[in-house]
């Protein structure tokens, strides 16, 4: 039986604040295969809708420029918490799980790491559900840490 070495895992961040475990877990299975970690956030571009819309463009920007820039300094410390300068980390933008997709194939990693909020049915069918979208899409190997609270 051939088995496929894992080479780079890409770990898909969010602003939750249990993605410091999703980032933790996905480190910690790539430490065991000496392979090669890259930190992704994706910042989704929503719509805005103001009454004078001369001022659009320019907020979005500035908005969407310190958002970037904000992104970057949470996967700069989460590198630093994992304690690895050799991490990658990259922000994207776009459709989060089309982007995920997109970044993982581009980069040529061997398996995906998200978590998984585990939000009530309403909230899932409103917002939808990241991983599941990724799932459905990806031929990619993923890994899904479930990221429930318990109460």
């Amino acid at each position: 039986m051939k088995t496929t070495k894992i080479k780079k895992v890409l770990i898909a961040m969010d602003y939750d604040e249990t993605s410091q475990k999703v980032a933790e877990q996905g480190f910690s299975m790539a430490q065991a295969m000496n392979a090669e970690v890259l930190l992704l956030h994706v910042i989704s571009e929503q719509p805005a809708y103001y009454t004078d819309y001369s001022h659009i463009s320019e907020f979005k920007v500035d908005y969407m420029g310190n958002l970037e820039v904000s992104t970057q300094k949470f996967l700069d410390k989460t590198k630093k918490h994992l304690g690895d300068d050799t991490i990658q980390t990259v922000v994207k933008f776009g459709d989060i799980s089309d982007t995920i997709l997109d970044t993982a194939k581009k980069m040529n990693v061997d398996i995906i790491v998200m978590g998984s909020h585990s939000r009530k049915w309403l909230e899932n069918i409103i917002m939808g559900s990241q991983a599941a979208d990724v799932l459905k899409k990806t031929t990619i190997p993923l890994y899904i840490i479930p990221t429930k609270k318990h109460k």
